[in-house]
C-alpha cells in the first residue's frame, strides 16, 4: 500500500507518464506515511474521453491514491494537496487546452486487504 492510479487525456502535449509517476513517488515518499517498496503506481493514457459534453479543447489528469483506512482527515487532506502541487509542476500545461487536474484519496478497509510478497 498505497496504489497510485493516474488518468490522463492523451491530447495532453509535453505529459510524459514515467517522469510523472517518479515525481509523485517521491511525493509519496516526502510525505512520510510509506515506504518506496509498498508504493504500486501506474499511468493510464485515455484515448476516449469527454469533458462535458465535448473533447474540444479540454484535458485532465485524475490521480486516484488508495491507501489503508485508519489515517486522519488531516493526513489524507496533505496528501492530496501535495499530490496536486506535484501534478500542477510536472508539465507546462497551457497548451491551448483547459487542463483539471484531480486528486482523490480512497481508503481501503484494513481487514479486508490482503497481500503478500513472492520472490526474492
Amino acid at each position: 500500500m498505497p496504489h497510485l492510479t493516474v488518468e490522463y487525456t492523451n491530447n495532453l502535449p509535453l505529459l510524459n507518464a514515467d517522469a510523472l509517476l517518479h515525481q509523485l513517488n517521491e511525493v509519496l515518499l516526502a510525505s512520510g506515511q510509506f515506504e518506496a517498496p509498498d508504493i504500486k503506481s501506474r499511468a493510464i493514457g485515455l484515448n476516449t474521453f469527454l469533458v462535458g459534453t465535448t473533447t474540444k479543447g479540454h484535458g485532465f489528469v485524475h490521480a486516484k491514491l488508495a491507501i489503508l483506512s485508519g489515517r486522519s482527515a488531516e493526513t489524507k487532506y496533505q496528501l492530496s494537496r501535495s499530490l496536486l502541487k506535484g501534478l500542477e509542476q510536472h508539465a507546462n500545461w497551457s497548451s491551448g487546452l483547459k487542463v483539471q487536474l484531480c486528486v482523490e484519496i480512497q481508503e481501503i478497509e484494513r481487514a479486508s486487504y490482503a497481500k503478500v510478497s513472492i520472490g526474492s
